[in-house]
């Protein structure tokens, strides 16, 4: 084994980017709610961007690592240090066998991924390793990690094994080896009181009444405390009400989809989703800000702010050529030298 659970913290679970194509089934997506930061930390430490990762919600977790390995922390800031040295986000480090990866307070977001070089090695099930909770499908035994769990890395690709050598010798002050670079600019947990959460008009938007319009886009959300992976609960002054009672057939949902229950309250469908639903939708969040949502804790508060969906297909497009830029440039890095 490569990696022991030695306290599993609030939420541990392994997670990729998702199973598709069974939704038809009534299969659940799932995957990680901020698929940008696992993206990221798999590319760092020189995987596929859709290898397992582990996703640690609100800390508390701390891992033995039984064997040399490349490892990277992206998302929120989770106090994460390793054998005592707090550990740089967002970059690729190298861990020795013995080392002690913890995670404390959060001091921005609440969700954190960490890849290991060769990725988590837990069975397919339907062509992903993302464990659904609720139907205790996939994962590691279709559930959230436990004490003394012990978690296989499967080997290390060649991209792996040069980042090894780069910078397994490159020693800072605090003893951590660590690589000199970094993709930080890619954090969307920030520390400001209010974030803001891009959404375009919904499918029944002109269905709400004026109040409720104006409402959607000009009040303060506050996160409920019922939140979780299968959706956002929020809280607002004014409630969305429909203008005329409307009879609708179930429908399939989709990632980000703000659907408004008839006590007025919107939910945000995240990873976790239902397969369908039938409570109108009066907003879609544009998929860049998922991230955001997922970054946010029970009581953070924020806006929603209307765009256009051809805004919202150029920022998805913008951040995939961030991805793809990121990509390049990692390979370059680990280029062998002439």
């Amino acid at each position: 084994m490569s990696l022991t659970v030695l306290r599993p913290g609030m939420l541990t679970t392994v997670q990729d980017l998702g199973r598709y194509g069974y939704q038809k089934y009534g299969v659940v997506a799932g995957g990680a709610l901020d698929t940008g930061a696992a993206r990221v930390a798999n590319l760092l430490v020189g995987n596929d961007d859709r290898e397992a990762v582990l996703e640690i919600t609100l800390g508390g977790a701390s891992f033995a690592i039984d064997r040399p390995m490349i490892i990277a922390v992206s998302g929120g800031d989770l106090s994460a240090t390793l054998d005592g040295s707090p550990l740089p986000l967002w970059r690729p480090v190298y861990a020795k066998a013995g080392s002690v990866l913890s995670f404390g307070a959060c001091a921005s977001g609440c969700r954190t991924y960490l890849a290991a070089g060769g990725g988590f090695d837990v069975p397919e099930v339907m062509g992903s390793r993302s464990t659904y909770l609720r139907g205790a499908v996939g994962g590691f035994a279709g559930r959230a990690l436990k004490a003394d769990d012990e978690l296989g890395v499967r080997p290390p690709n060649g991209r792996t094994m040069r980042l090894a050598s780069l910078i397994a010798s490159a020693v800072r002050e605090d003893g951590l080896a660590a690589a000199s670079w970094h993709a930080s600019h890619f954090a969307v947990a920030g520390s400001a009181e209010e974030q803001v959460v891009r959404a375009v008009p919904g499918t029944h938007y002109d269905r709400f009444t004026l109040e409720s319009r104006e409402a959607l886009f000009g009040q303060s959300y506050r996160i409920g405390a019922q939140s979780d992976r299968m959706g956002c609960r929020l809280e607002g002054e004014t409630k969305l009400l429909l203008s005329l009672p409307l009879e609708l057939l179930s429908e399939a949902v989709a990632l980000g989809t703000v659907q408004a229950p008839p006590d007025g309250d919107p939910i945000v469908l995240l990873a976790d989703r239902q397969t369908t639903g039938g409570y109108p939708r009066i907003a879609q969040v544009a998929s860049v800000d998922i991230a955001v949502l997922a970054q946010l804790k029970p009581g953070s508060r924020f806006r929603f702010e209307a765009i256009a969906q051809t805004e919202a297909e150029r920022l998805y497009v913008a951040g995939e050529r961030d991805l793809r830029l990121l990509r390049a440039a990692v390979s370059l890095k680990l280029r062998p030298l002439a």
